[in-house]
């Protein structure tokens, strides 16, 4: 990847870190870096620390299908994000705002929020949730608030290209109903543009 002047630009790295129940937020994980990839960054996909008992999820035929088919997906570490200079999160919406699961490893980010080492990253969010109204804009919202504290730099999708319209309209980022059906394909074009932008906007600040 060279600039305009020709000279060698410091590469993109993108940390995908997602928590996905039953495999919505692991395939929108996965769109994001399949675009991210095509756009020349280097891309971790990293799944959040489970942290419901195995018991209950034995429970939920779809709940441990998901988690078997995730198996070989690495779990996000501070050192993941100490590596990369853009950060992505997708995360299921919970009465509101993230997944336990997300908001447990960002609360492990202390060390390197507190040595500013989350500075001057940029940040992007995406969201899932049973219908379109489920709180899914306050789930982004609150998410870009914690990666303002770090003093993150936000690169929400905003209203950049039409595919946002078609998918629903959320400029604060890719937004899925979750129905069990997968991701539609006005869904995948949003997360695509969405993961370029984010590239795009990392290499001219590096």
């Amino acid at each position: 990847m060279t600039n305009p002047s020709g000279t060698e630009s410091k590469a993109v790295k993108l940390a995908i870190i997602y928590y996905s129940t039953y495999g919505t937020n692991h395939a929108m994980a996965n769109e994001a870096a399949g675009a991210a990839r095509a756009a020349g960054a280097e891309v971790r996909v990293l799944k959040a620390q489970e942290t419901a008992p195995q018991a209950v999820i034995d429970t939920q035929d779809a709940w441990k299908a998901q988690q078997e088919r995730s198996a070989d997906v690495a779990v996000a570490s501070p050192d993941d994000l100490e590596w990369a200079n853009a950060i992505l999160i997708s995360s299921p919406t919970r009465f509101g705002g993230a997944a336990s699961q997300i908001r447990a490893f960002i609360d492990t980010l202390g060390g390197l929020w507190g040595t500013g080492k989350l500075a001057d990253k940029t940040f992007s969010a995406m969201t899932s949730a049973q219908n379109p109204n489920g709180g899914q804009e306050t789930t982004l919202q609150t998410l870009y608030i914690t990666a303002m504290h770090w003093g993150a730099i936000l690169v929400p999708p905003g209203y950049t290209d039409p595919v946002i319209f078609a998918s629903g309209g959320n400029p604060y980022g890719a937004s899925v109903s979750a129905t069990g059906e997968g991701l539609s394909n006005a869904d995948k074009a949003s997360i695509r543009h969405q993961a370029r932008r984010q590239v795009e906007v990392t290499a001219k600040l590096q």
